[in-house]
């Protein structure tokens, strides 16, 4: 059963990206993670938001939560912030722009 000061407390109190591999044990290249910190942890808590870990023993969250941080990790070093889109104005900047509005010219008669 998790407790306080539980795997989940601990990664709540991290202050770094580098935190959490060192919490989780996940080997990591710095540069990497230099680059693409945000956009690692964001894609950790997408996939960490439909977990329920409620009753789960420390140590399955724990391997868990590695295995979701092992995943957003591979999922930059296979790919790019702006192919991933885990931020909203990278989303954004995906969509075409919307057409002016146009008026006919007869209306304006």
């Amino acid at each position: 059963m998790a407790t306080a000061g539980g795997i989940l407390d601990q990664l709540n109190k991290a202050s770094s990206a580098e935190d959490f591999f060192a919490l989780l044990e996940v080997d990591y290249d710095p540069q990497v993670v230099n680059v693409v910190r945000l956009h690692i942890l964001r894609r950790m808590g997408q996939y960490l938001v439909s977990e329920n870990f409620e009753g789960q023993a420390d140590d399955a969250i724990r391997a868990r939560c590695k295995e979701v941080l092992e995943q957003a990790y591979a999922d930059f070093l296979a790919s790019s912030p702006l192919q991933e889109r885990v931020f909203k104005v990278l989303k954004e900047a995906a969509q075409p722009p919307k057409p002016k509005p146009m008026v006919s010219l007869t209306v304006l008669k």
